[in-house]
């Protein structure tokens, strides 16, 4: 019985009025972004008429060149404050994406216009993510982070669940470009919401020189791979982001073709697991409480790495239906432990002053490590067919443990001290 209340305190913890306006902002952009989930590219075909080939080109290309673009965005914002930079970057999505409907309602929508948006939504997601983090680390006292961060995963996966059933049935009565508007107001609501916390930010650190340097854009991929315990977590989570992502077309075609399911199927096949995202994200507090935090990340990381190969013996029927629901169901209560616990270990891990340089060379590297394997994966399929390629994706999975499995025995070692930046 104390157990339980302990466990609803947990759960029930107060974080803040300020928190609470993050917190909402996040779930509003979230669900806009969710709503409009795969708009762009049926907008090439049904409004364009765009072929594969460039329906490729919109899905990698613009998230490639888009972390291109946030590159030297990192070092730039380190040193300002982080607030004015989040509403910023809403404003900018809000700007981007209501210029599509705009022109479709002139006849003047073309894909370079398409391929442009993404780019700059692409580059204003990395950096959000990135100034949100470290104004996240500067909220909040470091035993509320896992708090926030689970909270965070929670709402990801609840909008995960709700917004491509809402948004299918948007498209299917007003057309795609529809939800492009929705997920356009979501971003404007997303800046009133932190506009609207006032507060007084803790000033950043100011460097000695006026103007950023060129080595500043790649001080983010020095912290990390100088750090024994995040360097091989980084190569880990971009190896796992990118060949689970990697095998979600191959999966579509295999399914919606020689196994034959229904469209409806498809969705319900990753909707209904998304389920176990939720009670992952509720369950990370408890078990770092526990168990602690490096014991949670190791098993976490590794479970979650065993799943997909069970996607290669996928067949048709119930039968195949339940097996993909399955493995997605593991996976991702297993990401909804793990994302939170390695997102708060990271914000501890990194001094307050490389924050938001570091999480920007990690959204970087994972974007265009998803797209290049999406890429690779594309040709393998083609190759050698869907299934041997989506099987050998997970083969290739079950090895990314090796990566931090070595350092699992050992604490981790003390963060370098901010006064020690060159």
């Amino acid at each position: 019985m104390r157990s339980g209340r302990r466990l609803g305190h947990l759960h029930g913890r107060r974080l803040g009025r300020d928190f609470g306006y993050l917190w909402g902002a996040y779930g509003t952009s979230a669900l806009g972004t969710w709503l409009a989930f795969g708009a762009f590219p049926l907008i090439a075909i049904q409004v364009l008429h765009a072929g594969p080939a460039e329906v490729a080109v919109l899905s990698s290309v613009g998230a490639v060149v888009g972390a291109a673009v946030a590159v030297p965005l990192g070092p730039w914002v380190e040193f300002r404050h982080k607030r004015p930079v989040l509403i910023a970057m809403d404003l900018v999505r809000f700007a981007a994406l209501l210029t599509i409907p705009a022109a479709f309602a002139l006849r003047a929508l073309t894909f370079l216009q398409l391929l442009l948006v993404s780019v700059v939504v692409a580059a204003a997601d990395i950096t959000f993510r990135a100034a949100s983090g470290a104004y996240l680390k500067t909220l909040l006292p470091a035993e509320d982070l896992l708090v926030a961060n689970a909270r965070f995963e929670s709402t990801t996966w609840t909008t995960t669940i709700i917004g491509p059933p809402l948004g299918g049935m948007a498209i299917g009565l007003l057309g795609p470009v529809a939800t492009v508007v929705a997920d356009a107001a979501s971003h404007l609501l997303s800046a009133l919401g932190i506009r609207a916390m006032g507060g007084h930010e803790p000033p950043p650190e100011r460097r000695e020189a006026a103007r950023m340097r060129a080595g500043d854009l790649f001080d983010g991929w020095r912290y990390i791979l100088a750090d024994v315990t995040l360097r091989p977590l980084f190569f880990n989570t971009a190896l796992v982001n990118g060949l689970v992502m990697a095998t979600q077309p191959l999966l579509a075609v295999l399914m919606l073709g020689p196994l034959g399911f229904a469209p409806w199927q498809y969705g319900l096949a990753f909707a209904a697991p998304s389920i176990g995202g939720l009670l992952g994200s509720r369950l990370a507090r408890p078990l770092v409480t526990r168990f602690g935090q490096h014991q949670v990340l190791v098993v976490a990381g590794v479970l979650r790495a065993i799943w997909p190969v069970g996607l290669a013996f996928l067949g048709p029927g119930t039968a195949g239906l339940l097996l993909v629901m399955g493995v997605e169901l593991g996976l991702i209560f297993c990401c909804g432990v793990f994302n939170p616990v390695h997102a708060t270990f990271r914000l501890e891990r990194t001094p307050t002053d490389r924050i938001t340089r570091t999480l920007s060379a990690w959204a970087v590297t994972t974007k265009a490590s998803t797209a290049l394997l999406t890429a690779v994966w594309g040709v393998l399929g083609a190759l050698l067919g869907p299934r041997t390629a989506i099987g050998l994706a997970g083969v290739l999975l079950l090895a990314t443990p090796l990566l931090f499995l070595r350092r699992a025995a050992a604490p981790p070692p003390e963060p370098t001290p901010a006064s020690s930046r060159s």
